[in-house]
C-alpha cells in the first residue's frame, strides 16, 4: 500500500491530492473507462530520472486508440508528457524513488455504453516505488480465472476496468497462501501474472508466451528482452504450456511495479532448485543499471 504524494496533477492543473475527484457518474466510475500507465522515477540527490518515458506515452496513445478515447491524442503530445511529469515531480520533491501513475479517464457523466466523442481528464500522481511482489523468490498458483482474451477486452490496453480479472485471480492466489496468481488463456496456455509478465528458463534458453498470447506487451518485458540479447542469451516467444513452468530452470517476472522478481515455486513445485537463478539474476541486475543509466538506447529521460 502507498499514498499518493500531496501535489497530484489533475483537470489540467496542479492540485492537492484531495481535490483531484472524479464524479460519481462519470463513464470511469460508472464503467472502469479509463486507461493507464505507471513509469518509475529514479531519484539520485538532485536528480530525477524517469525510464521510457516515450514508450509510455506511447502506450497511452495506442491504449486511447484502441478502447476508442479520441481526445488524448488531438490534445497531447510528448513535450507536454514530459513537462507536466517534469512540474509534477519538482511539486513533490521526492526524496527516493517513485512511480507516477498518469491516466486518461472518461468524465462524461452518464453517457451510457459508448466511447466517442466524450471529453476525458488527465491525472498524473507520483507515490513511493514499493514493489508490489517479494523480491527474494514468490510464490505463485495457477488460477481458476482465466486470461480476459484480446476479443473481449484487449490486453495490450490497459484498461482500468480490466483489472477486475485481476483482483478476482491474485485475491484468490492470496486467500490460498500465495503471493500472486499466474493466468492462462481459454486454451490452458500461460500468459501471465495479475499486474506482470512471466519469463521460464530452460536449458539456457529464455522463453516468454509471445505478444498474442492474451498478455500486456510490457515495457519492461521489452527492456528484458533486448538486454538478454544483448547479452547472447536465446530467446524464444511462443505459446508456453502450464507443465513447462513446473520443469523449468528458472521464473522470474517483470513489469514497473514488480521489477524483474524471481519465482522459487509454482503449484507447490519448486522451481529448479528453489532459489533465484543465474540468468533472472543478471538480468535483474541489468534492468536495474538500466533505470539509471542514460545510455545509447535513449531509455532515460532527464526530469531535472
Amino acid at each position: 500500500m502507498a499514498d499518493p504524494y500531496a501535489r497530484v496533477y489533475f483537470g489540467d492543473r496542479f492540485v492537492d491530492a484531495a481535490e483531484a475527484n472524479l464524479g460519481v457518474a462519470t463513464s470511469a466510475v460508472l464503467y472502469g473507462l479509463s486507461v493507464y500507465t505507471v513509469f518509475p522515477v529514479h531519484v539520485d540527490g538532485d536528480q530525477r530520472t524517469a525510464f521510457r518515458l516515450a514508450d509510455h506515452f506511447q502506450r497511452m496513445i495506442e491504449s486511447c486508440k484502441i478502447i476508442g478515447l479520441d481526445h488524448f491524442a488531438r490534445e497531447w503530445d510528448f513535450d507536454r508528457f514530459v513537462e507536466v511529469a517534469r512540474q509534477l515531480v519538482a511539486e513533490n520533491a521526492p526524496t527516493s524513488d517513485v512511480f507516477v501513475r498518469a491516466t486518461v479517464h472518461v468524465d462524461a457523466s452518464i453517457p451510457g455504453t459508448r466511447v466517442r466523442g466524450l471529453h476525458t481528464t488527465v491525472s498524473m500522481f507520483v507515490y513511493d516505488a514499493v514493489p508490489i511482489v517479494p523480491q527474494d523468490g514468490m510464490r505463485l498458483k495457477t488460477s481458476t480465472w482465466r486470461r480476459i482474451p484480446d476479443d473481449a477486452i484487449p490486453s495490450r490496453a490497459k484498461v482500468n476496468g480490466a483489472y477486475v480479472n485481476s483482483v478476482l485471480a491474485k485475491q484468490d492466489a492470496i486467500d490460498s497462501g500465495y503471493d500472486d496468481c499466474i493466468f492462462l488463456d481459454g486454451s490452458g496456455h500461460v500468459c501471465e501474472l495479475s499486474a506482470a509478465n512471466i519469463f521460464l528458463v530452460r536449458n539456457g534458453t529464455l522463453i516468454t508466451p509471445d505478444a498474442s498470447c492474451d498478455i500486456l506487451d510490457g515495457i519492461n518485458r521489452r527492456t528484458v528482452l533486448t538486454l538478454a540479447e544483448e547479452d547472447g542469451i536465446p530467446i524464444d516467444q511462443r505459446t508456453v504450456d502450464l507443465t513447462e513452468l513446473y520443469i523449468a530452470d528458472e521464473v522470474f517476472v517483470t513489469g514497473t511495479s514488480a521489477g524483474v522478481a524471481p519465482v522459487t515455486e509454482v503449484d507447490g513445485r519448486l522451481v529448479g532448485d528453489g532459489v533465484p537463478g543465474p540468468i533472472g539474476d543478471g538480468l535483474r541486475k541489468r534492468h536495474d543499471a538500466a533505470l539509471r543509466t542514460d545510455d545509447l538506447r535513449g531509455w532515460v529521460t532527464r526530469l531535472v
